[in-house]
């Protein structure tokens, strides 16, 4: 054997060499194996106490070049009259042009974890008639929630990711120029009263389709990772945790652990079907029992191209018209194939024989679904 040929030192090497491997590998066992396909379970599931908060306040827009309301818009122009008069400056609203000003909505969203002093992105929507609100600056503007009290005051220059330009009889647009972005844009001035770590249990909602094996398994793996039987399935969606003792009071540490668990969703076999577009999307756990298709197409075309029949000279005979009709047939006779797919692959690859286009799918699937071969949720949208 090549160990027998080597000189002892050697030997000795590859000997503490492979012990170092099956040292590796044990500890890789005893530590588990992420299961295949995994995913996080902070991207499939959101814990409670972590969401966010709408926010939605009107303001007005200023500084735009002749691209803002009209004087159609008479919420504009009584808003800007009631600013200016607040401020001191006595106007009639007969006398205002707010062509430079635009009524705007604007939306944030406020995360439950956010204090006093932060900011937050707002979004900037016209109200009225404006053309863009490229260069605008807008004007402060106090954030309410549902409760209808302030949460954050917005202000500031706002971004746009278009533009739109044009004159009497050609113009050209790119994006939407009436909805902007203000980065950081809002001051949170009042925080939601909630204090996510005097939880004394947790509810983990999985988002997507509720399955009851995914359930389990985020179960299985959650009192794998703290030790003990502290979460349990409520239903196919949510799971109820109850808080150990060492993390009462100190739910950071906690939840750093569990969103990083590695977790295999499953769900059942379904084929979305879209028939304005033609799109087929099918899972992985699509099956098909052994069916026989036979696809093929009937084309008939009929054209009519008449044919002028002149007289011979001095024949005294008279023009007609003969009717000529070309009738061609098209018949793409393909064979009776079998087909039995144990995964997606073989459905596809079963499909594709026959020849089948996006659009014929989706015929083929239906009358599959009808004969009781296809094994899958068949949704058309």
């Amino acid at each position: 054997m090549l160990c027998e040929q080597l000189p002892h030192g050697r030997k000795g090497e590859k000997t503490r060499t492979l012990a170092v491997i099956l040292l590796c590998l044990s500890v890789m066992i005893l530590a588990g194996v992420a299961p295949a396909h995994a995913v996080r379970l902070k991207d499939i599931a959101s814990f409670s106490g972590m969401r966010n908060n709408d926010l939605v306040g009107y303001g007005l827009v200023v500084g735009l070049s002749g691209t803002g309301d009209g004087t159609t818009s008479e919420f504009t122009i009584r808003s800007l009259t009631n600013m200016l008069e607040k401020m001191g400056v006595s106007v009639t609203a007969s006398s205002l042009k707010p062509k430079n000003t635009a009524a705007v909505m604007v939306t944030a969203k406020m995360p439950s974890s956010t204090r006093p002093g932060s900011t937050i992105d707002v979004t900037v929507s016209s109200m009225g008639d404006a053309k863009s609100l490229l260069g605008g600056v807008l004007l402060l503007t106090p954030l309410r929630g549902l409760d209808g009290r302030v949460y954050a005051i917005a202000q500031g220059s706002m971004t746009v990711g278009g533009f739109s330009a044009g004159g009497q009889a050609a113009t050209a647009q790119m994006n939407i120029t009436t909805v902007a972005r203000i980065p950081n844009g809002a001051i949170i001035e009042r925080e939601v009263p909630f204090q996510f770590n005097k939880q004394d249990n947790l509810t983990i909602n999985l988002s997507g389709t509720p399955d009851f094996g995914t359930a389990m398994q985020v179960v299985r793996r959650i009192n794998g990772a703290v030790g003990g039987p502290y979460a349990k399935a409520m239903d196919a969606s949510t799971i109820q945790m109850d808080i150990p003792a060492k993390f009462q009071n100190n739910l950071v540490p906690l939840m750093a652990s569990l969103e990083n668990l590695d977790v295999s969703p499953d769900s059942r076999a379904r084929v979305i079907v879209d028939e304005k577009t033609g799109t087929v999307v099918m899972g992985g756990n699509v099956r098909l029992t052994k069916v026989a298709v036979a696809h093929g197409n009937l084309q008939i075309v009929v054209s009519e191209t008449p044919q002028v029949s002149q007289p011979n000279p001095f024949s005294q005979g008279q023009t007609t018209t003969t009717p000529q009709t070309n009738l061609k047939v098209t018949v793409q006779n393909n064979r009776l194939m079998l087909m039995e797919g144990a995964s997606l692959q073989e459905l596809v690859d079963g499909l594709n024989s026959v020849g089948a286009t996006p659009r014929d799918l989706i015929s083929i699937l239906r009358s599959l679904k009808t004969a009781g071969s296809l094994h899958a949720d068949l949704e058309v949208i």
